[in-house]
């Protein structure tokens, strides 16, 4: 045993010495797409499906090594046919890596970068859209897709493909509009469908004040990561629904800052923050030099 741990780092160096770049280059792009993989369908409901693989698969080897011979043998006969279970349960997530391996989001995913920009400017025109539409009391449903697509919602309703302002937001959710009932559905500041459908929220602990837009706003908020903006036609109040959670009657500023916080990149902010952090204890160290304090 001692004379096989002292040649263990030869044969470790022997074996490095081998690797070629194309053989990094290989195991880099393989590490790469899996990882890609994995945030994509941790981000649909795939991932308690592959969670439900790693189940199956351990009872698999617990009925090998423990020599359970008749569990072992369902097992491995299910196994025969995993290939095609597979494809059959994760054929959403199969389809949307398709469709956007032959679409323009091909890039999109793998540098996952976004245009700023565009995203601000989405922000304010839709800041500003649901400013005006609460003062008229115009119910609006506005969804922010972000990491999980929607474009089983989008194929429910119109397909438009216009770039986000106020007053084409204004113009679908006009009262007399033919899809001013249906939710907007946004991606990467453009407008990709309108009078869209959305699934109502299963919650039965809602306010019984809700009507079916903040249902549907929160059942779509429940169901995927996006981010809803809903104004309610009766009070004319602004309101977000995150992760099934609903956060009502909010200022323009507060859903401009809301808004910012969820779609722009948080690695953006990070050195404003650090700025701001040291200009401020940069101030209270002078102020205590200083002999000066005051409370607001």
């Amino acid at each position: 045993m001692e004379v096989k741990l002292a040649e263990l780092p030869l044969v470790i160096g022997r074996y490095l010495l081998m690797i070629q770049l194309t053989d990094l280059l290989d195991i880099g792009i393989m590490i790469f797409v899996l990882y890609k993989v994995l945030m994509l369908v941790q981000s649909t409901k795939a991932a308690s499906l592959l969670k439900g693989l790693f189940v199956f698969l351990g009872a698999l080897l617990l009925s090998y090594i423990f020599q359970l011979h008749s569990v072992n043998y369902i097992l491995s006969s299910m196994v025969d046919m995993g290939v095609l279970a597979l494809i059959i349960l994760f054929q959403p997530e199969i389809r949307r890596i398709l469709e956007q391996m032959g679409s323009k989001r091909f890039i999109a995913f793998f540098s996952h970068t976004e245009d700023v920009n565009v995203i601000e400017q989405t922000i304010g025109q839709t800041v500003l859209a649901c400013t005006e539409m609460s003062q008229s009391r115009t119910g609006a449903l506005i969804v922010f897709e972000r990491e999980m697509l929607l474009d089983d919602m989008v194929r429910s309703g119109t397909v438009l493909d216009a770039s986000v302002s106020s007053e084409l937001l204004k113009n679908i959710f006009f009262v007399k509009a033919p899809m001013h009932d249906g939710a907007v559905i946004v991606r990467n500041g453009r407008v990709l469908g309108a009078g869209c459908m959305l699934p109502l929220s299963k919650n039965v602990n809602l306010s019984r004040d809700l009507g079916m837009r903040h249902r549907a706003g929160i059942g779509m908020s429940e169901n995927s990561d996006a981010v809803v903006v809903i104004v309610s036609e009766e009070t004319g109040s602004i309101s977000v629904a995150i992760g099934g959670m609903l956060k009502r009657h909010l200022k323009p500023e507060t859903l401009e800052n809301l808004l910012r916080n969820e779609l722009l990149p948080q690695e953006d902010e990070e050195p404003a923050r650090q700025k701001f952090s040291l200009a401020g204890l940069w101030g209270a160290m002078t102020a205590r030099r200083n002999g000066g304090s005051h409370e607001d």
